[in-house]
């Protein structure tokens, strides 16, 4: 049972040691992601892919109190696919945005970065296959989110979001440079 323990102790001290900055002005960070959930309509589907999503950032203006604002953009991929007997219809959207976000630096955790903010996309539609009365179309979409990294390395995090891209929460990774 000691061994064990010395064991995981070992393993994990050199995580708890690891240390990253706070986002600033001229941090950049690519995230990638899986996204979990969201619908852009009212119908039943016979399958959905998961969102897929990329999107960059950088730390643009420190702002009063303990906080950077960031600008970036955004992409993000989802699909769905309805398929009964004598019915088979696929339809897609990419999601392109601009984004901007919060940076709340306040905190004295040093490997967290939690942020917020708003985006404003434009969410375009294909459809596929035999019409089945569904309404399909392209439009501009506002929405928010919230967020937050913890950074295994100094350049490495994984990340969680809440708000709607391709999906409602995307989980993935981060690449901070």
């Amino acid at each position: 049972m000691k061994k064990s323990m010395l064991f995981i102790v070992g393993c994990l001290l050199p995580l708890a040691m690891l240390t990253a900055q706070e986002f600033n002005s001229g941090t950049n960070v690519i995230n990638v992601g899986l996204g979990l959930g969201g619908n852009f309509g009212d119908f039943q589907t016979s399958s959905v892919s998961p969102g897929l999503s990329i999107s960059y950032e950088r730390g643009i203006w420190d702002v009063g109190g303990p906080g950077v604002i960031s600008l970036g953009g955004y992409i993000g991929t989802k699909s769905y696919r309805y398929r009964v007997t004598g019915i088979d219809s696929k339809w897609s959207y990419t999601v392109i945005g601009v984004r901007g976000a919060y940076h709340f630096n306040g905190l004295e955790v040093e490997n967290l970065d939690i942020y917020g903010g708003a985006m404003l996309s434009y969410n375009i539609a294909n459809f596929s296959g035999d019409s089945v009365g569904f309404r399909v179309r392209s439009a501009v979409a506002p929405t928010v989110f919230v967020g937050g990294r913890w950074y295994f390395t100094d350049t490495f995090a994984g990340f969680a979001e809440l708000g709607y891209g391709a999906a409602y929460l995307t989980i993935g990774g981060s690449l901070r440079f």
